[in-house]
């Protein structure tokens, strides 16, 4: 006799009628009530998300480190890079704040990438939220910054606030698909 899943458990179709899928009582379950532990388009979109914020954060620091112009970034009254990255306020306790946007990334990639949405350790979907919690909770303060002390805008900023606005929701509705491998290791326990 096959083993029925505890969604299924006790429940049998009228004879002659297709079995309806029954809706998942947890949402890191499919119709059938499995555990899935599979990747979503998530673990791929946040890898390559990581990467280009990595790479414009990477851009702007050494732009900052060697006074070099930033590229494809106009200077007039609303767009000015260079007003931006030499602004007290891309300085944080002392440290260029495009360089804390590399070192943002570095950890985010670790936990975003696929292995790290199938793990089961239960810290790491927490740390990946936390994490873009993090990131846009800066980049508030940072847009906050662009508008009204600094009064101009970086498109090159701008760029990495897309990026880790993307990973945000990426993360945010995520979480079930970040938690999967955690409840099916449960369920396996028990």
């Amino acid at each position: 006799m096959a083993k029925r899943s505890s969604a299924t458990r006790g429940r049998q179709a009228p004879a002659g009628a297709t079995a309806a899928p029954i809706p998942a009582s947890r949402p890191d379950r499919d119709a059938a009530g499995e555990a899935g532990v599979g990747v979503t388009w998530r673990a791929y979109a946040t890898p390559i998300i990581c990467l280009l914020g990595l790479a414009a954060a990477t851009y702007l620091t050494v732009a900052h480190y060697t006074q070099s112009g930033l590229a494809v970034c106009p200077e007039n009254s609303v767009v000015n890079c260079l007003k931006v990255t030499t602004s007290p306020e891309s300085f944080i306790f002392g440290i260029p704040v495009a360089l804390l946007g590399a070192i943002y990334f570095v950890p985010m990639l670790a936990l975003c990438v696929p292995a790290a949405w199938r793990s089961a350790n239960p810290y790491v979907a927490p740390a990946r939220m936390v994490g873009a919690l993090a990131g846009i909770g800066f980049v508030f303060y940072l847009l906050y910054a662009e508008l009204f002390e600094i009064k101009a805008i970086c498109l090159w900023c701008t760029s990495v606030h897309v990026l880790t606005f993307l990973l945000f929701l990426c993360v945010m509705t995520g979480w079930a698909d970040g938690r999967a491998a955690y409840w099916a290791r449960l369920d396996a326990a028990a």
